[in-house]
């Protein structure tokens, strides 16, 4: 289900095999050293994710300025998608497969195979995201061996209400069933700041090398402020906030809200005790929080893995922190543990 692409490419040629490596030799006695001029592969995919995370960025725009929203329900009232939803996805999901067309993609729209308008599809890729090296130990994957889980709208029932800062894209790339890096674009961010404020951001992170377009700041020291669900409240998710003993409460849309809420201080922990999340969800801001040496795990601690054949749901809940994370995983109640199997 979703939208799924893998596809087999013709071998690759010389350069494609030499992509980020060193090539050794002697010329008139003296050894040289060569290094391709193309990026490793990691770096060039997460820079082509965040060219189309700005082009997913307009598409946000464009159809809530349009004022046709196409809401239909999925599963419910709490569980909608928009013409954004779906105009969005084909444009990430078919825009990194004419790129990179090994690579296994995974979104959250049920979609199916059409042709795209080519209007949709976003070929360019970040030069400030190439001008970073890779970190060693990912500068030989190859396309084959990466799972990107797509997030078209991340809160698509609070951006049906108007409720616009709440809304990311999340795209994450996964290796090894570990997420390793993500792109999180926030279509509306300054959207309160006034007629000449910058509209939207971009936010992009790789393990081992950081995090960028986004300022690192941390809670308040001994603060317990949640942020959690707004829209899928439930006794488990209360039993356990109220266990770690919260002095404030924030009640927001989106697991890549909640993730930069952390980064930027707003929030100390992020949790949600309940099954409601999906790998989709969480794949990109996790690779972005572990990147500034957050953590986020499931509600018993135990890591998420971003296989392409790994089931969909987060059955077991999210627990997420910056810093700190022993506390809130040492107060999370057995009763909920208890609720939530992994």
């Amino acid at each position: 289900p979703g939208c799924r692409v893998a596809v087999l490419s013709a071998v690759p040629g010389l350069g494609d095999q030499l992509v980020g490596q060193p090539v050794s030799g002697r010329l008139s006695g003296r050894l040289f050293t060569i290094m391709s001029a193309s990026p490793a592969l990691l770096m060039r995919l997460v820079a082509s994710g965040f060219s189309i995370a700005e082009k997913a960025q307009a598409i946000v725009q464009q159809v809530m300025s349009g004022g046709d929203l196409g809401v239909v329900e999925k599963t419910g009232a709490n569980d909608l998608q928009t013409k954004a939803d779906r105009l969005v996805q084909l444009s990430i999901c078919s825009s990194l497969a004419r790129k990179f067309p090994k690579l296994t993609i995974i979104g959250e729209e049920d979609l199916p195979f059409q042709h795209v308008d080519e209007d949709l599809i976003e070929s360019g890729q970040s030069e400030e995201v190439l001008k970073y090296s890779c970190p060693p130990q990912y500068s030989h994957i190859k396309e084959d061996e990466i799972v990107v889980w797509v997030d078209p709208l991340d809160g698509t029932k609070e951006y049906t209400e108007g409720l616009l800062d709440h809304v990311t894209v999340l795209i994450g790339f996964a290796y090894a069933g570990k997420a390793i890096a993500g792109v999180i674009n926030q279509p509306y961010y300054n959207y309160q700041a006034g007629a000449g404020a910058v509209l939207g951001r971009t936010i992009w992170g790789v393990l081992n090398l950081g995090v960028f377009g986004i300022q690192l700041k941390e809670a308040p020291e001994g603060k317990h402020i949640i942020t959690t669900t707004r829209s899928h409240s439930s006794k488990l998710v209360n039993d356990c906030i109220c266990a770690m003993k919260a002095d404030e409460v924030i009640r927001v849309g989106g697991a890549g809200n909640k993730v930069i809420q952390l980064i930027e201080g707003k929030a100390s922990a992020y949790v949600f005790a309940s099954p409601g999340c999906k790998k989709w969800d969480t794949c990109a801001p996790e690779a972005i929080l572990h990147a500034v040496s957050g953590k986020l795990t499931d509600i018993h601690g135990n890591p998420f893995q971003y296989h392409k054949d790994v089931k969909h749901m987060n059955s077991a809940g999210v627990l997420a922190t910056l810093k700190n994370f022993d506390y809130y995983a040492s107060r999370v109640p057995d009763s909920v543990k208890t609720a939530l199997v992994p």
